[in-house]
């Protein structure tokens, strides 16, 4: 019997079979496919004719198919339907992978091909987007230790190995903390909660076996509840469990990962020549140095801590008037910032969330790429990963551009999160193949029956994952390791942080935001009150924020810290870190920057993103017009279809004429610079 994972695809657009595939498929469709790469590879680097272009750099494009589309299959299988099965495959598979890349990058000959035409490169006549590719090519070799002796590519093979093996462990511990904790509660503990936040506790306990009403760690349930319960010992209890994942002793805590992660990454940067892991990862990122990434952080920090140690006074006085003894804690901010949110801005948000219906902001954020971007989206009829998701085909002037599938509820087995993946990535290489683009979220499902509703902020994390999604559904490249989102960290933000802006366009939300029961539209008054709260508490979130960001360049600038935990006070000491709030992501749950080596020294990559983006959206200011024909055509030239093809700076001078400053970033964010 064929495997259906590397059987020739038949379903619409060449989507996966989806209902054909089992778990036992994916063991023996790995090891078919891994060992036809490993041929492919074979084959390229002992090819008797001289390296040119086609046979050694095009080869190397159109090498790992069959493996990229299985494993593309079940990462996401994986990631938002976890099962101890999965889970005991992704352990297996995580080394395998690991020590393929190294065979790859570390295997001479093949680097003696590349490094063959990186020297002549000069007598190739290549166009630019070829020459891009070799660069990088070359580039991404050298940085992996392909110039290195003997002894520091095997030791670089055994740290690459393990290091794939504790990001996996620290995914799936994280999961597992998560799936697995509850706050049960009474009939009495809902006292005080709006209705959605109601309904969502019921149906969180219904997915588990019936049971009542629960709190879950899922972050479109616990925040709700922090912001709205008026019981401070079941806000702390869930506070305090949210804060714990991860370091709760045991089989799933992950300090020990964090320890051992850190070391290997400064023993790896030192083998490979640089002054640090951050100096080594930053080295082809926009910010180029760990002083740059510092200089920006500190300076936006500033101004963030003293506006949000004077709403910490604020709340601490609203505290203690309600009877409660000071000092503020973190499980108080979210409630008594909501409460001020209120009496200031008369934004209530249990009356807002009926506007913001997640199918209503679903066509919001396609109606903006209509008229952005001339794109059109068409429900598709097709069988998928799970019941939960949807998809669209993408046309334009009738041309067909991508599959879009969005996975949008939060459920037991689910990654936590949010975030834009490619099952297929556009190219031309392999003919003019369009990409299957993949939003996954996890907002609280809805009782049975009743429609979705999303916060503001839900709503702010679909269009930014949507961001994603038109980067790789508009991009226009030839070769896919240049293709879609394939940048620099931190530009790779820079359009799901700028999609964000049209959320707050009124045209967009007197359209969209309609009520779930009547059908009227946000009443003008209630829209004004929105967007004149924008800047509400963003003093909060902007520390929270940049104290992970400087948490994590701390950890990867200087020596591994013995005891992570116990730098990551030290750091946030010397900041002085306003006691009442948390950082965003704490060491034993920072995803980002433990299960894998993405963010690695480059959580930091969202607020440079945000200077950018911040610039990005008033050249449609300028223009008078958020949806300017001629600025989206700028916009998507120059960024959204080009994906890798050159450097982000030269991108980004070519779409706006110049680089960023932070003064839109602060006036953004309502910070004061001279604080």
């Amino acid at each position: 019997m064929i495997n259906s994972l590397l059987a020739p695809r038949t379903a619409p657009f060449d989507l996966p079979d989806f209902a054909a595939v089992t778990d036992a498929e994916f063991a023996p469709a790995f090891e078919t496919a891994l060992a036809e790469a490993r041929a492919e590879i074979d084959a390229i680097a002992a090819n008797p004719e001289p390296p040119d272009f086609v046979n050694t750099i095009e080869a190397l494009e159109r090498s790992g198919r069959a493996l990229s589309d299985m494993l593309g299959v079940f990462f996401l299988f994986a990631s938002v339907d976890s099962t101890p099965e999965r889970e005991a495959l992704q352990r297996a598979f995580s080394p395998k992978l690991a020590e393929f890349s190294s065979d790859v990058v570390l295997n001479a000959a093949l680097f003696a091909r590349i490094d063959a035409l990186w020297q002549g490169r000069a007598a190739l006549d290549l166009a630019p987007e070829q020459a891009r590719l070799l660069e990088v090519k070359h580039r991404d070799f050298v940085r992996a230790g392909a110039a290195l002796a003997e002894e520091g590519r095997a030791r670089l093979r055994a740290i690459n190995t393990r290091l794939a093996e504790l990001g996996t462990a620290f995914a799936q511990n994280l999961l597992a903390d998560e799936r697995d904790w509850t706050m049960s509660l009474a009939e009495a503990d809902l006292d005080g909660l709006p209705g959605f936040v109601i309904d969502a506790v019921r149906a969180a306990g219904a997915e588990r076996d019936g049971a009542g009403p629960v709190v879950t760690l899922s972050r479109s349930l616990i925040v709700p509840f922090l912001q709205f319960s008026p019981r401070r010992d079941l806000r702390e209890r869930a506070w305090r469990a949210w804060m714990a994942r991860g370091a709760r002793g045991g089989a799933t805590d992950n300090r020990a990962i964090v320890a051992e992660t850190l070391a290997l990454r400064a023993e790896r940067a030192a083998l490979l020549g640089f002054d640090s892991f951050a100096a080594g990862k930053l080295e082809t990122e926009m910010a180029k140095t760990p002083q740059a990434v510092r200089d920006l952080l500190m300076a936006v920090w500033t101004p963030a801590r003293a506006q949000a140690e004077a709403d910490a006074a604020l709340l601490e006085a609203m505290l203690t008037a309600d009877g409660h003894p000071a000092p503020l804690e973190p499980w108080d901010w979210r409630y008594y910032a909501e409460k001020r949110r209120m009496a200031e801005h008369d934004l209530d948000e249990a009356a807002l969330k009926p506007f913001l219906q997640l199918d209503r902001m679903i066509e919001a954020a396609f109606d903006c790429a209509h008229r952005l971007f001339g794109l059109d989206f068409v429900p598709l009829d097709v069988t998928l990963h799970h019941p939960d998701a949807r998809a669209w085909e993408v046309t334009r002037a009738g041309r067909h551009m991508a599959v879009f599938i969005g996975d949008y509820f939060a459920r037991p087995g689910k990654r936590s999160g949010a975030w834009c993946t490619a099952l297929r990535a556009q190219q031309k290489l392999a003919g003019e193949i369009r990409p299957h683009v993949l939003n996954v979220c996890n907002f609280a499902r809805p009782a049975e029956g009743r429609p979705a509703l999303l916060s503001w902020d839900d709503a702010r994390t679909l269009f930014h994952e949507f961001g994603h999604a038109l980067h790789q559904m508009l991009s226009d490249v030839t070769y896919e390791s240049l293709s879609g989102t394939s940048v620099a960290r931190d530009f790779v933000e820079l359009p799901s942080q700028l999609y964000e802006h049209w959320l707050e366009v009124p045209q967009v939300l007197e359209r969209f935001a309609t009520h779930a029961e009547t059908g009227a539209p946000m009443p003008a008054d209630m829209l004004a009150r929105l967007l004149g709260a924008a800047k509400f508490d963003m003093g909060f979130q902007t520390v929270e924020f940049i104290a992970s960001a400087l948490v994590d360049l701390d950890f990867h600038e200087g020596p591994p810290p013995a005891d992570p935990i116990q730098r990551e006070a030290e750091v946030l000491q010397a900041i002085g870190m306003p006691r009442a709030i948390g950082m965003r992501h704490a060491t034993p749950h920072f995803a980002h920057v433990f299960s894998g080596g993405g963010y690695a020294a480059g959580y930091y990559s969202y607020m440079w993103s945000e200077v950018m983006d911040a610039d990005a959206f008033s050249a449609f200011d300028e223009a008078g017009d958020p949806f300017d024909p001629e600025t989206a055509r700028a916009l998507e030239a120059h960024i959204l279809s080009a994906g890798g093809t050159a450097e982000p700076d030269a991108l980004y001078v070519a779409f706006r004429g110049r680089l960023p400053g932070i003064e839109a970033l602060l006036k953004g964010r309502g910070l004061d610079v001279a604080a």
